[in-house]
């Protein structure tokens, strides 16, 4: 009953707090960048929730359950993301921007923007759809089934919804320093908790496959790239990101915050690893089993152990930072994909006259519809860990690289940006709707197959075309304006 309770009662109260904090809600501006007045520690637990979602909760998890510590290379592709992200964090906030279309049409022009705008809602809506399914899963276990999947997936869908659209980027950081400490400390308690209780680390993790304890875990080169590239490059187009720190109170408070973020995604990815791994050696019926959910049970590993590991003041913390998971990545990737709508679709092209109130409705507006959106997603993947690839693989084949280059190379046109954005996008989406319709992309290489409109690859061509594209079309192309390129410089010339 208690698991129950936690996990129905903590969205409650996250939606209490926003409705609360809905009265610093004044502008469209204050709901998009929270007033650009966020200090750094602020920005780290917000940073921390919106980067582990449920990708991490359920497909890394699951991937850990499955693989081993290979599994990691899924994380460590972002932990070497965020490391380049570094060094862009203040150049970002002092454009002073509000969203990374923005910045698109700062540097390359509207074109550009439009298409960024198209990627990021695609991708974005995908991510927050995912968030659903997790939420449904967690309470289909903790109440037995007597929630369905299914119903628990609309029930979370209308938490999330409700708590985003009452007060947009002031409600998520209102919470999310709250959210973060549970999720930490939920996940690091349990994993000793668990291999200890298993009779400690040598029985628990000595019992696993050989393979599983390995680096690679038996996988090659281009599974690792795989894995480790869509994370990689999605840290560098992240709009949720990037509008966190365009919210930040300076330069220095975003630079801040992402060293804070680095030490908490790297403490927090690598217990859910191990936690899955040690999952495996004590409920290794999870590998075999699908009925739970009607998809991989090895997915909800960290529920199941959570449920059935773990004392029930423990348990119930561990659904508790699952809970805060799903509800502050859903959260942020729904107030992205609805600025995306409101500033730049409606006020950049459809009315840019329109009044601060109009836009905060419509924004409003577009969070409840996107969330329905994202619902007919979910019938077109099988597992949260292919959705995430897929995800992930939108960003950074399409903004990732032409967001780069308006940092680091002055030579990037605005001719080369679309052509690049365009082009990652169409070989995804091309790809994928072949392969739904029978045409086979898989290839053998060195005796091994594979199927490069799989969401495992599908980045690895995307990219090729995306970067081919920007770095010919911009050679052949003039030079973009001194304009257009100071404000994007480190230090502007003399």
């Amino acid at each position: 009953m208690i698991y129950t309770v936690t996990v129905l009662a903590y969205p409650v109260i996250l939606i209490g707090i926003g409705i609360w904090r809905s009265r610093a809600v004044r502008t469209h501006a204050n709901f998009m960048v929270a007033g650009r007045k966020l200090p750094a520690w602020v920005l780290v637990g917000s940073l921390v929730c919106t980067w582990v979602g449920s990708g991490t909760l359920f497909g890394g998890a699951g991937l850990a359950y499955r693989s081993g510590l290979s599994a990691l290379w899924f994380s460590i592709g972002a932990w070497g993301g965020l490391v380049g992200v570094y060094f862009l964090a203040p150049r970002v906030r002092k454009l002073s921007k509000y969203t990374v279309p923005d910045i698109l049409e700062a540097r390359y022009g509207p074109a550009a923007r439009l298409l960024g705008t198209g990627a990021i809602i695609l991708a974005y809506v995908t991510i927050a759809a995912y968030q659903f399914r997790g939420g449904g899963w967690i309470l289909s276990i903790v109440s037995d089934g007597a929630i369905s999947a299914t119903t628990g997936m609309y029930i979370t869908a209308a938490a999330i919804v409700t708590f985003t659209a009452v007060a947009g980027m002031v409600s998520i950081v209102s919470v999310d320093v709250v959210n973060g400490i549970v999720i930490a400390l939920g996940v690091v308690l349990a994993l000793p908790y668990v291999v200890f209780s298993g009779g400690g680390p040598t029985a628990v993790y000595g019992s696993l496959p050989p393979d599983m304890l390995t680096v690679m875990g038996g996988h090659n080169a281009f599974w690792v790239l795989g894995v480790a590239l869509p994370t990689f490059l999605l840290l560098f187009g992240e709009s949720g990101m990037y509008q966190k720190f365009s919210s930040a109170k300076t330069g220095g408070a975003a630079r801040r915050a992402v060293v804070g973020m680095l030490a908490g995604i790297i403490v927090i990815e690598t217990s859910i690893a191990l936690l899955s791994i040690a999952g495996r050696s004590l409920y290794p019926e999870l590998a075999a089993e699908t009925s739970l959910v009607g998809r991989a049970a090895s997915e909800t590993v960290i529920l199941f152990i959570a449920r059935n590991g773990l004392p029930v003041a423990l348990g119930a913390a561990l659904l508790a930072a699952a809970i805060a998971i799903v509800v502050s990545s859903g959260s942020t990737m729904l107030l992205v994909s609805s600025t995306n709508v409101s500033r730049d679709l409606y006020e950049r092209f459809l009315n840019p006259k329109a009044s601060d109130g109009a836009k905060l409705r419509l924004q409003r507006l577009s969070v409840v519809g996107l969330g329905g959106v994202g619902l007919l997603l979910l019938t077109q993947f099988e597992s949260v860990l292919s959705m995430a690839l897929y995800a992930y693989s939108v960003v950074g084949a399409t903004l990732t690289p032409v967001l780069i280059a308006a940092f680091v190379w002055p030579r990037a046109t605005s001719a080369g940006a679309v052509a690049c954005i365009a082009g990652g996008l169409g070989t995804i989406l091309g790809l994928s709707i072949s392969s739904r319709l029978g045409v086979s992309w898989t290839t053998t290489i060195s005796g091994s197959a594979f199927d490069f409109a799989g969401s495992d690859y599908i980045v690895i061509p995307a990219l090729v075309v995306s970067v081919g594209l920007l770095v010919v079309v911009s050679l052949l192309t003039a030079a973009p304006p001194e304009e257009k390129v100071a404000p994007f410089r480190t230090k502007r010339p003399r």
